[in-house]
């Protein structure tokens, strides 16, 4: 079994809310000097990013997985990863299609800047990425696994844009097996509240807008390879004493 230490829930530029410091580049050297080994780019309903920074990492040497942070219908954030690039762009194709066409105002929200590998700008995205999606929640699951991807359900401690706080419980039919937490302090009083917890692996990332909130390597995985695809079966279907 490999130790991996990892934070998959990482915003760059591209999100309105990203800090213009957070281009590609930027996020996977911070990364690289913060020792972690896996990383996710996981943009607001978008994958634009993605190409450069699987490039970058690629080059750098540290584990990328391409993904995204799903808005649905009601408003819950969902952490969709997957196994390859193309997959991801795939499902971003998807997205956009089912993304509410409210044009970006800069002045308002910030800019949704796309990078190359050279960490140039190359354009910038038109559409508000913030924005719900007309894809329910209760569509995610087998919507990603058709792209080869897995689900989580975003921050669930939080109190807005959670599945807790925006749909107030977990719907009955749910087939995800991985949540996150912002502060793992809550997991106990989630369990007790919530059972359905009690056979999900629970996961905390940094949900990063800035280079500084990076997570130092404080939390951990198992796997038995480091391939992309062990990983996302790990996080799927590992035991709770197999996550830290």
């Amino acid at each position: 079994m490999m130790k991996l230490s990892y934070d998959l829930h990482l915003h760059s530029c591209l999100s309105p809310c990203g800090d213009d410091d957070m281009t590609p580049g930027n996020i996977v050297n911070m990364a690289i000097l913060k020792e972690l080994d896996v990383i996710a780019l996981t943009d607001h309903n978008s994958a634009k990013n993605c190409p450069a920074f699987m490039k970058l990492a690629k080059s750098m040497g540290i584990i990328a997985i391409p993904g995204m942070e799903l808005c649905t219908m009601e408003e819950v954030h969902v952490v969709c990863l997957f196994e390859t690039l193309e997959d991801v762009l795939n499902f971003d194709e998807y997205v956009y299609q089912n993304l509410i066409p409210f044009n970006n105002k800069e002045s308002i929200f910030g800019k949704q800047q796309i990078y190359n590998e050279n960490d140039e700008v190359i354009g910038n995205e038109p559409i508000l990425l913030i924005n719900a999606t007309t894809i329910s929640f209760d569509q995610v699951y087998d919507l990603v696994h058709d792209y080869n991807g897995i689900m989580i359900p975003a921050h669930i401690d939080k109190n807005s844009n959670s599945l807790l706080s925006n749909l107030g419980f977990v719907p009955p039919d749910s087939k995800f097996t991985c949540a996150e937490l912002k502060d793992l302090k809550n997991l106990s009083n989630l369990k007790e509240t919530n059972p359905y917890f009690n056979k999900c692996n629970i996961i905390s990332n940094s949900d990063a807008h800035y280079l500084e909130h990076i997570n130092e390597p404080i939390h951990f995985l198992y796997t038995e390879t480091k391939e992309i695809k062990d990983i996302l079966r790990a996080l799927e279907t590992i035991s709770l004493n197999q996550l830290s």
